[in-house]
């Protein structure tokens, strides 16, 4: 590899390295509010940034600070907050068996608490003093006063966490904003879809992903700038996909992607595009000739899109879609590779089974499998681990199943030295088995359908038979 090559693409390693460490301008930025929601906020250099019932801040505060620091909105400011180490709770007597958590409990009004944060009380004092007053907290178990702690915390702290924009994160944040989006696909389901494409950098892959670009994302991520993935959509412009906003993707992580929607897929089809010539040369304007070299230019890249996707031998073939997906695998199966990995993610288990059972009527497609991953989520906490009271019930379903060629000579010469070799064994010598009535084996034209395999195996038990009368 020539040294200009490898160098240019370390650069493009550092990159992608300080993506998820260091907040940059122009960057999405996901935060983590007290009570463990997390919402996204657009960080551009000299603006303001505005997270709902916290106030307002200035973003330029944020860039060039390392992800995962804790900061209180004071004013128009922010204050660096220390890392909170968990305290191991200790265990009493005390049970909540005498508490009465009555109107008088508290005697501390809205309105007092309103005129405390007015008068610019901090919100931990505010916290204390309610407290102080609680008539019950002194009977409360040390799990009941820290429950008690952080349910004030989460309604009366104005501080975020800022969060790395790793697969894991971005995943989680539109799972528990929007799942209808990303068509429930869950972490450890997108985890699994792309473990079993084997998407790894310099791979070349079809997609068709109507998550909302979940998965071209976690794609892009993996292959790191290097490989090919052509995106298949229903709309005339490239799709947006919001989820790769939140990735904070380089340019050239991003330059592997490009799409076609399923009229430009088509060989048939013929693109009508509107003329990058003009014929009259003097009348073209600075502005005229910067818009014709961009179409132009769009131009070059739908054609050579579409002679790659014709081109074929691509390593696998990834749906995650509304439609039919027998249809697509109909339509795009022949621009894949030998041992290519096709992998169909959908929400509901009955169109995979159906999908599944249409497969194996096809011995281009090697054991079809249909599976679906399960998680149990735990709170870990000194002397309170349990799992979560509240989880989703399914993150999906993924069929998985490998492409082979269709390669009727390689299919008889496996099954003709099955059979020579037990009619060999069975006739305890080396000569060439006869057939009862009938002469020496010739070699029969193979057929790779089922019926006919099933033909070529009874040939094989009716040989054993007459060698052994």
């Amino acid at each position: 590899m020539p040294p200009k090559t490898k160098h240019r693409k370390d650069t493009s390693s550092h990159q992608y390295d300080l993506r998820d460490v260091v907040i940059q301008a122009g960057d999405c930025v996901l935060v983590q509010l007290p009570s463990g929601d997390i919402t996204g906020v657009k960080v551009d250099s000299n603006s303001t940034a505005t997270i709902k019932k916290f106030g307002s801040f200035h973003t330029n505060e944020l860039i060039g600070q390392k992800y995962g620091n804790a900061y209180e909105i004071q004013g128009k400011r922010l204050k660096v907050l220390p890392p909170r180490t968990l305290q191991e709770v200790e265990d009493t007597e005390a049970t909540n068996e005498y508490i009465n958590d009555g109107e008088f409990v508290q005697p501390l009004t809205i309105t007092e608490i309103q005129a405390l944060k007015e008068a610019g009380v901090h919100a931990t004092d505010i916290i204390k003093k309610q407290i102080e007053l609680h008539s019950s907290y002194s009977l409360k178990t040390e799990y009941s006063k820290e429950k008690y702690k952080k349910r004030k915390e989460v309604k009366y702290f104005r501080t975020f966490i800022t969060i790395p924009p790793t697969l894991n994160n971005v995943c989680e944040y539109w799972f528990l904003k929007d799942q209808a989006r990303i068509r429930d696909i869950r972490v450890d389901t997108l985890s699994q879809l792309l473990n079993l494409a084997n998407v790894k950098p310099g791979g070349r892959y079809i997609v068709v992903d109507d998550a909302s670009g979940l998965v071209v994302s976690a794609m892009l991520e993996r292959m790191g700038g290097e490989g090919r993935i052509i995106t298949i959509h229903d709309s005339e412009s490239p799709p947006p996909y919001p989820v790769m906003t939140n990735m904070n993707f380089s340019p050239e992580t991003i330059s592997i992607l490009s799409s076609l929607n399923w009229a430009t897929a088509d060989e048939e089809y013929t693109p009508i595009l509107p003329p990058t010539e003009v014929e009259t040369t003097d009348a073209k304007s600075e502005r005229q000739k910067s818009r014709l070299n961009k179409r132009k230019a769009m131009t070059n890249h739908l054609f050579s899109t579409r002679k790659e996707l014709f081109d074929g031998e691509f390593d696998g073939l990834i749906l995650a879609t509304q439609y039919d997906p027998y249809s697509i695998i109909e339509k795009y199966a022949q621009y894949l590779g030998g041992s290519a990995n096709l992998v169909v993610h959908s929400p509901y288990p009955q169109i995979l089974a159906d999908l599944q059972t249409k497969l194996r009527n096809y011995p281009e497609w090697l054991s079809p499998s249909l599976t679906e991953s399960w998680l149990r989520r735990y709170q870990v906490l000194p002397g309170r681990t349990h799992p979560l009271m509240n989880m989703s019930g399914s993150g999906g379903y993924l069929l998985h199943v490998i492409r082979v060629y269709d390669d009727p000579e390689a299919s008889y010469t496996k099954l003709y030295r099955h059979r020579n070799k037990k009619t060999k064994a069975d006739a305890g010598d080396s000569s060439t088995p006869v057939i009862e009535g009938s002469s020496t084996l010739s070699t029969p034209v193979v057929s790779l359908d089922e019926g006919s395999y099933h033909n070529e195996m009874q040939m094989t038990e009716d040989v054993k038979l007459s060698t052994t009368m």
